[in-house]
């Protein structure tokens, strides 16, 4: 029996000498010499007792060395949880907790903490002195006899936001994680040849189960950023095809002048996720550079849903269709499909889709369907020509007097007021109402932004029970580290 995962992602390259790893100011890594690392970690976790379908919880920050830890959880029969390097040790415990890991990989300045609180084996990963994990790895045999796995043997769990309630741990399979690779990279056009510029985290599926894999499937190469700089990412540039990336890259980017049409003529396709990319963002980038970004849509349980087409026609404000061999459908409150054109909320049903929530069995029978189909909580349409449009998740949704109130609606409008630079709308509590519009902006740099034009604007183009109440002036809108705007947050401002 094999161990598709890896047999496809790493096995594969066993033996070339090709750069997979280029991590500017600090060297190359081949091929072949990440999976001799990686055979020796794989090593060191066995040695600390690790058995196929133990889990190992991982929060540290990303490198080369933290590429191979899960890659060699993947060979060992690890299941890997990779975590947010923002996370407290509270919220770390809450992970441990709930998922029974036996091993967390964190770093120097939590490792004592996270002992404490857990109760764990801790390790470091690259940390002074003798105990860490790398420290341990560097004796051990360069080859490791790959444990057996299916495709349906879990491989990691990644655990959700948690802005509503617990965060809850979405199971993945080989095959789900497999299965979209495959798809994305040949959607994608993804061939040995190509060199992603990689500035995501890796704790993230953006970064993570998208970006790695599907290098890795075609054999590529990974120009290794630590995180997002912009000096950094211009130097890089012009020795890469392509680039993943959240919004915030891109409008950083056209914000630089030396960020043109030149540095990026040999570029082949940027890609955007994670957050929606405003349509402003899309013409300024397609006038800036001539290259169309291709954004596509995607979620912790499902990986990759939809994508803009490779060839033809990239809509801004849209997130394209299915991927091959993914279904997708628009239903109402009752779970039925609504007409084309109607809002509704997105399901979606194929390979990609996750097992269900670890330990929530109650969760996991409300959103996944006896037909398979996950109730994605995204509210959205679809269009006549099959483009899909995501116009809010389903909390977000402001009931107001009894009617419907869709937030990206209001956003458009407000993003295209003079002198806006992006919007959030939400829903406060209403006496009346039950719950009244609030439009949050932030202004361009150096403008003093005129709330009452922009408000004129709001009533010349929209229905009245969709007016704001007020609108409020931030420096900023709050964000998670994949560029989300946090609305509970807002809401938790302006309660």
């Amino acid at each position: 029996m094999a161990n598709p995962l890896y047999d496809r992602l790493f096995g594969a390259h066993a033996g070339r000498q090709d750069v997979f790893l280029q991590v500017p100011g600090q060297g190359d890594w081949s091929y072949d010499a990440f999976l001799r690392r990686t055979a020796q970690v794989a090593h060191a976790l066995v040695a600390m007792d690790l058995a196929p379908g133990d889990r190992v919880a991982i929060q540290v920050d990303k490198s080369p060395e933290a590429l191979a830890l899960i890659a060699a959880c993947v060979q060992a029969g690890v299941i890997l949880l990779p975590l947010n390097t923002a996370y407290t040790v509270a919220e770390l415990t809450y992970f441990v907790d709930n998922s029974g890991a036996r091993l967390v990989v964190a770093g120097d300045a939590a490792r004592d903490g996270i002992a404490d609180a857990t109760g764990v084996r801790v390790e470091t990963l690259n940390g002074d002195g003798s105990g860490t994990l790398m420290a341990a790895a560097d004796n051990q045999p360069e080859t490791f006899g790959t444990v057996p796995r299916d495709a349906d043997d879990l491989a990691a769990f990644l655990y959700t936001s948690g802005t509503t309630g617990r965060s809850k741990g979405a199971m993945l399979s080989q095959g789900n994680l497999l299965s979209n690779a495959e798809t994305l990279a040949d959607y994608w056009r993804f061939t040995a040849d190509d060199v992603l510029l990689h500035a995501l985290p890796i704790f993230h599926t953006h970064g993570l189960f998208v970006a790695c894999n599907v290098t890795l499937l075609a054999g590529g190469r990974l120009v290794f950023l630590p995180k997002f700089d912009v000096d950094a990412m211009i130097a890089a540039m012009p020795s890469c095809t392509t680039l993943m990336g959240v919004p915030t890259f891109y409008t950083r980017l056209l914000d630089d002048p030396r960020f043109d049409r030149d540095l990026v003529a040999h570029m082949r396709l940027f890609v955007s996720g994670s957050a929606p990319l405003l349509a402003e963002t899309h013409e300024r980038f397609a006038g800036r550079t001539g290259h169309r970004i291709l954004e596509r849509y995607g979620m912790t349980e499902t990986n990759m849903n939809t994508s803009n087409p490779y060839d033809g026609d990239r809509r801004a404000g849209t997130v394209g269709f299915p991927l091959p061999g993914v279904e997708l459908r628009v239903c109402d409150a009752d779970g039925a499909e609504v007409p084309v054109g109607e809002i509704g909320t997105i399901e979606v049903r194929g390979p990609n889709v996750f097992l269900g929530y670890w330990q929530m069995p109650e969760k996991t029978a409300a959103e996944l369907r006896d037909d398979g189909f996950f109730i994605t909580g995204d509210l959205g349409h679809v269009d006549a020509d099959g483009y899909v449009t995501i116009v809010g998740r389903g909390k977000d949704l402001i009931i107001s007097g009894g009617l419907n109130i869709y937030p990206k609606e209001i956003e458009s409008v407000l993003d295209d007021v003079p002198g806006v630079l992006e919007s959030a709308v939400i829903g406060v509590p209403d006496a009346d109402f039950g719950e009244a519009v609030l439009g949050v902006l932030v202004p361009e740099a150096g403008v003093n932004l005129d709330v009452d034009a922009a408000m004129a604007v709001v009533r010349e183009q929209l229905a009245r029970f969709k007016h704001p109440r007020r609108l409020e002036v931030v420096d900023a809108l709050p964000r998670n580290t994949m560029g989300k705007v946090q609305k509970n947050v807002l809401r938790e401002m302006f309660e």
